[in-house]
């Protein structure tokens, strides 16, 4: 990647911008190959789901994802690159296909901003294949037209365009031209005309399968773990609410960053109406200043209504030889992963608890040292899927998830994250979601299966898991 150091913000005119566009785009003739552009500069604070909803349509692929612990808010929208592969090699195929980019893209403006440069945006799908039909490709990989970052107080706007020889320069200038201006002095919509829709109700509530699928299906998995097929397998069920009206995604995901400030609030559109929402709290990896940070979440209890009654779920949960066995699996499984891509981890577990709004976990933070050669891509394609999410052994329970689900699970339980030029960035699973599709909206909810678990209880876990989404959608 060319970087350039200059502050677009303090070009003196159109014609300064129209006259570099033309150089890239004698560099693009000059290698054979469209140039991205990215062009960051410093703004104005602005609110980046606030500017993804003021233009928001229904049919432009977009992406966020934020961390209000963190101080991080990401958003991008409409497609300067893109590529969706399918199948195994899929994360390979992404990390290539990233390579070629970079080394056909010019970065321009200060390389201390943060988040300077192109960023990919990538949703996978839980199974690296799926149906011709289905919402998401099996790879949404892409690099936004535009997108805007705030970051510990500090907000910094990116424009970026691919330009190839035979291109129309004129009508890329004046698109970031106009998108510099209006980043720099930006007018929120009107809320009036939102303010007056009325209160959005569910008409009608229908579970994938039927009611009483989920609880035979998780009999039957009982059955094989006893014959010793596999030790864990994650199963969960689908609902399909049906509105008065339609959904709007941006607006569910204002909810529960709000409500979830520990959580990964996200939501990636297919640019054909359908949006894959919710607040996951878990952390697939990060990669950040060379460490590698992998969350291992594992084991439910409800919380309590009361200080003295939350502490008592939470002791129970630490004392739950059923679940400290479950999160036990995820654990081992991780470290196992991270040492066998050549990674040093320390493998003692010694889980606290994650406190959420409606619910609490098992949980640890597995951290190591990033080895030269190995991408976070490299990390992803070994991780996913975890036994919080797939089972143990990988090989034998999740093929098995298939038979034992009675829908699609495209982007639930899959990996959602961003990479950056750098090759840092951070992956979530994409749990405690829910996909959007005008008046209807599918949510979803899983829990692990192992040796020990009781039908009834795991019906009533998801159940607790819904309801999180469902007080949201409202």
């Amino acid at each position: 990647m060319d970087t350039i150091q200059l502050d677009p913000s303090q070009a003196k005119s159109y014609e300064a911008l129209h006259a570099f566009l033309q150089g890239c785009q004698f560099k693009a003739a000059e290698k054979g190959h469209a140039q991205l552009v990215s062009i960051a500069a410093e703004s104005s604070i602005l609110d980046p789901l606030a500017v993804l909803e003021s233009i928001y349509e229904e049919r432009q692929q977009h992406f966020y994802i934020e961390r209000r612990r963190d101080e991080l808010a990401i958003a991008g929208a409409e497609v300067a690159v893109s590529f969706s592969p399918a199948g195994a090699e899929r994360f390979k195929s992404v990390k290539l296909w990233m390579d070629e980019v970079l080394d056909n893209s010019i970065a321009v403006g200060d390389p201390a901003l943060p988040f300077f440069g192109p960023h990919f945006f990538c949703g996978f799908t839980f199974f690296d294949e799926v149906a011709e039909n289905s919402p998401f490709p099996a790879t949404s990989a892409f690099v936004p037209r535009w997108q805007v970052v705030a970051y510990k107080g500090r907000c910094i706007a990116i424009a970026n365009a691919t330009i190839d020889a035979g291109d129309d320069i004129e009508s890329v200038a004046k698109r970031i031209w106009n998108a510099n201006t209006k980043f720099r002095t930006f007018d929120y919509t009107d809320e009036e005309e939102r303010s007056k829709r009325e209160s959005l109700r569910v008409l009608a509530t229908e579970e994938c399968g039927g009611e009483n699928a989920f609880r035979e299906s998780v009999s039957k998995v009982l059955n094989l773990i006893d014959e010793g097929e596999f030790q864990k397998i994650v199963l969960a069920r689908a609902l399909d609410l049906k509105a008065d009206q339609a959904f709007h995604p941006l607006e569910i995901l204002n909810t529960l960053r709000e409500r979830y400030e520990d959580c990964y609030a996200f939501s990636i559109a297919n640019g054909k109406g359908q949006s894959f929402i919710g607040a996951s709290p878990e952390r697939l990896v990060s990669v950040s200043q060379g460490l590698v940070n992998v969350d291992v979440l594992a084991g439910t209890a409800p919380r309590g209504k009361t200080a003295s009654e939350d502490a008592r779920l939470g002791a129970g949960l630490l004392e739950s030889e059923k679940d400290r066995r479950e999160h036990r699996i995820v654990h081992e499984s991780v470290c196992r992963r991270l040492r066998d891509i050549g990674l040093s981890v320390e493998g003692k577990c010694h889980p606290s608890l994650k406190k959420l709004q409606n619910v609490q976990h098992l949980f640890v933070d597995v951290e190591a040292d990033l080895e030269d050669g190995i991408h976070l891509l490299d990390l992803v394609s070994e991780l996913h899927p975890t036994p919080a999410v797939g089972g143990t052994p990988r090989e034998s329970a999740v093929p098995k998830i298939k038979e034992h689900e009675s829908f699609d699970r495209g982007l639930y339980a899959g990996p959602i994250g961003w990479i950056n030029s750098k090759g840092e960035g951070e992956f979530l699973v994409g749990i405690r979601s829910a996909l959007v599709d005008g008046d209807i909206a599918r949510l979803y909810a899983g829990v692990g299966v192992v040796k020990g678990s009781v039908p009834e209880r795991e019906h009533l876990e998801t159940n607790l898991k819904f309801q999180a989404l469902k007080e949201n959608l409202l």
